[in-house]
């Protein structure tokens, strides 16, 4: 049996007849940058993300680094976040000339929000917690602290479109909400992209002129040194496609955990259980186990696919030696980066196949 960590191939082929049609309306409009496409896909996300406002961008990278921009951060400043992310979202922080604060993690992977008011100091600009693998931080306690310290908040949600916490959805508790629709998310586009999600109308309009140019509504009247970050409309032709079937995309996504959590012997994998606070939208499935790289050896060698994210806590990545952190400045991170492993979680796989790695790492460990 051969089953690979993701199926793009997959997904394509289902969708090909209909979206290719869709992509042909789209080029034959000759309206291939801005347009109606673009414009009905932010009113799509600001209904499913319950904010007024929506900015379609090139990519979640940089949905952050104009919210960061925007909200202040520059040369000096500090932003809190976790350092187990992807590479991104430090990036940005760094691109601004700030410097990230790392806090470290919980069992579940997302920031602990009782370690953040310990790094707050005169400089701190913003908080910036990472909703990791479609599971929301506590964004309550977080937006708590915001109130206190009056820090803005975004929240990295590159991972969590259509995640809850306590009945709110993912990108509208922060002052702006980032996102990413690169090829592996759960909405995908076919290239990279991203958007920006916010209830401030400044917010909005600022950021929607930034992101082509600082050009007003002709291309002869330039409000402000803008960038090139804008969504093309092949890639919005393509989400308002695929948004559609969101909804159901990630119901199988949460089904095929639950048949994992059925069938995995959970003495030997930590999975840290799902809250009634929570609605988590799997991105990933990651457990935590012993001997990790050696289960995957024994998966790839059975036809399984998987992957890790991330091996190397970003505090301990090459680009990072001049930030001042080492080893063990992270203990609990640093730990789960040795023993967490994602398994195969795409909506495509059927229950045989999940009952087959079930079966496998049962046998390993076993």
């Amino acid at each position: 049996m051969k089953i690979p960590y993701v199926n793009i191939a997959k997904q394509y082929a289902t969708e090909r007849k209909d979206l290719l049609s869709k992509i042909d309306r789209t080029l034959s409009s000759g309206n291939w940058i801005g347009g109606d496409e673009i414009q009905k896909f932010e009113k799509k996300i600001s209904k499913l993300c319950k904010t007024k406002y929506c900015v379609a961008l090139n990519s979640g990278t940089d949905a952050l680094t104009l919210g960061l921009h925007l909200l202040g951060v520059r040369r000096g400043d500090e932003v809190i976040t976790p350092p187990n992310s992807f590479i991104a979202s430090t990036a940005v922080i760094l691109h601004l000339g700030a410097k990230p604060i790392f806090v470290d993690v919980k069992d579940d992977q997302n920031i602990n929000e009782k370690e953040i008011e310990k790094k707050i100091t005169r400089k701190t600009k913003v908080i910036m917690p990472v909703h990791l693998t479609g599971r929301m931080c506590s964004m309550d306690k977080i937006m708590n602290i915001s109130r206190k310290y009056k820090i803005p908040v975004i929240e990295d949600g590159a991972q969590s479109i259509l995640s809850k916490y306590k009945g709110k959805m993912s990108g509208s508790w922060g002052d702006i909400g980032c996102f990413s629709t690169h090829p592996l998310k759960n909405l995908n586009a076919s290239g990279d992209g991203g958007f920006l999600t916010t209830n401030n109308k400044r917010t909005y309009e600022i950021i929607k002129n930034l992101r082509s140019h600082g050009m007003e509504e002709n291309r002869n009247n330039v409000k402000s040194f803008g960038y090139v970050s804008r969504m093309d409309a092949i890639q919005a032709t393509i989400l308002n496609f695929r948004i559609d079937n969101l909804r159901s995309i990630i119901k199988r996504r949460r089904e095929n955990v639950n048949i994992y959590l059925k069938n995995l012997n959970l003495d030997n994998v930590f999975f840290p259980n799902e809250k009634k606070s929570e609605f988590n939208t799997y991105h990933t499935f990651v457990v935590q186990v012993d001997r990790r790289d050696e289960l995957k050896k024994f998966l790839e060698k059975n036809g399984v696919g998987s992957a890790i994210h991330y091996p190397i806590p970003i505090h301990l990545q090459d680009c990072s030696k001049n930030l001042g952190y080492k080893k063990k400045s992270f203990p609990i991170t640093e730990n789960q980066s040795k023993r967490i492993i994602s398994l195969p979680i795409n909506q495509y796989l059927k229950e045989k196949e999940i009952i087959y790695i079930s079966n496998l790492i049962n046998k390993f460990y076993k």
